[in-house]
């Protein structure tokens, strides 16, 4: 196999939300939360305004959905999180982050 090819897959399975590289950002990501000054829910509501605000990948929401779930972050605060967003960043940005994040949900709780 050529180097493109790998380098294809390995893409291919960090945009289906699985993969050593998608692992590999997941642990960065959890490790990166125990440093900073507020508490990990906080930091993780952050996180996902910020990937709502850049239009991130289903495979991004994919890493801190999995986090927050682990972290005990509520449905109900992400879906605020949502709301506070949305003058800002448009419901363009928001539906589509919606769409992006039930995706990400749908990958988490499959067998």
């Amino acid at each position: 196999m050529s180097l493109n090819e790998d380098f294809n897959d390995a893409m291919r399975e960090l945009a289906q939300g699985n993969g050593p590289v998608l692992e590999a950002l997941a642990r960065q990501s959890e490790g990166a939360l125990q440093q900073t000054g507020i508490d990990p829910q906080t930091a993780l509501l952050v996180r996902i305004a910020a990937l709502v605000a850049l239009d991130a990948a289903p495979a991004s929401y994919l890493i801190h959905l999995g986090i927050a779930d682990r972290g005990g972050v509520k449905a109900e605060a992400i879906e605020a999180t949502l709301v506070e967003l949305a003058p800002l960043v448009g419901s363009a940005r928001i539906v589509s982050a919606a769409g992006k994040i039930n995706q990400a949900l749908r990958e988490l709780s499959a067998p």
